[in-house]
């Protein structure tokens, strides 16, 4: 016989042997063992959790593409409050407003320069200009003689208010001219009654002397020269007038507008004493 079957009867006495050992209770305890064991299922298996799905991963942000200065300028209008935007019209409403009074003024003021140069066109077509005398003066140079003239003008609205102008120009037309100018500058008042003048007078200016005297309705101006276009050019139309001094027409124009601005009225002269004047009694 060969080793494993030696081996294998040796462990089947064992068994046997074992068998016999075992008393009918113990066989009685491993069957009531056993049967409690088929008994009692099985714990089911907890099925595994099902792993979660891994996150999707998010796409990468497209770049944006480059935002031009006008839209991004429309944004910011977008973004700003309300408050913002009314703020913004109501400014543009006064620059407009501003504009339109800027506009409205400018327009104002060319009409008011328009009516004055009408009332000095007016004024200057009552005004009376009248030349006393024209004066040539040559003066001798190495090709011949060189003229220059002078022009004495007297210029009055012929309601009390009268001037004189010098002019000097190498033309009549010229002196003439910048005569008169000079004459509506320089115009003064004087004191009337009714068409004469108030009281006599006597009017001095270098080698001139001028005397004045009222006259009665109807006797006219009885002057000559410079005296009468004085007396004509403010408005004087009865008066006796006499020449007592040079003959320059210069010096007789002045002294004339001498005497004629020391005249004064009865109410002048009664303020100047700090009487009252009575009132007419009613008849």
């Amino acid at each position: 016989m060969s080793d494993n079957d030696t081996s294998k009867a040796e462990d089947s006495e064992k068994e046997v042997k074992a068998e016999a050992a075992t008393t009918p209770e113990q066989q009685n305890l491993e069957l009531g063992a056993s049967a409690k064991k088929e008994a009692t299922p099985a714990k089911e298996e907890t099925p595994a959790k099902e792993a979660t799905p891994a996150k999707e991963e998010t796409p990468a942000k497209e770049e944006a593409p480059a935002v031009t200065d006008d839209a991004a300028k429309a944004d910011k209008a977008e973004d700003k409050p309300a408050a913002e935007k009314a703020e913004e019209k109501s400014e543009e409403k006064s620059d407009a407003k501003s504009t339109k009074d800027s506009g409205s003024s400018e327009v104002l003021k060319k009409a008011e320069e328009k009516l004055k140069q009408y009332e000095r066109d007016d004024e200057e077509e009552e005004l009376m200009e009248k030349v006393v005398f024209i004066n040539r003066c040559a003066k001798v140079v190495k090709g011949g003689r060189r003229f220059s003239f002078s022009a004495l003008v007297v210029s009055g609205d012929q309601k009390g208010k009268v001037g004189y102008g010098f002019g000097k120009a190498n033309e009549v037309a010229d002196c003439i001219r910048k005569g008169s100018e000079i004459s509506k500058r320089s115009m003064v008042s004087v004191a009337l009654k009714d068409n004469t003048i108030p009281h006599a007078v006597i009017g001095e200016f270098g080698g001139g002397r001028v005397m004045l005297r009222p006259a009665s309705p109807g006797t006219g101006i009885i002057a000559g020269g410079g005296v009468r276009a004085v007396v004509e050019a403010a408005g004087i139309k009865d008066v006796l007038a006499k020449s007592m001094g040079s003959n320059n027409h210069n010096n007789v124009v002045k002294a004339t507008l001498v005497a004629l601005q020391s005249l004064r009225n009865k109410e002048e002269i009664w303020k100047l004493r700090g009487k009252k004047m009575k009132e007419n009694a009613a008849l």
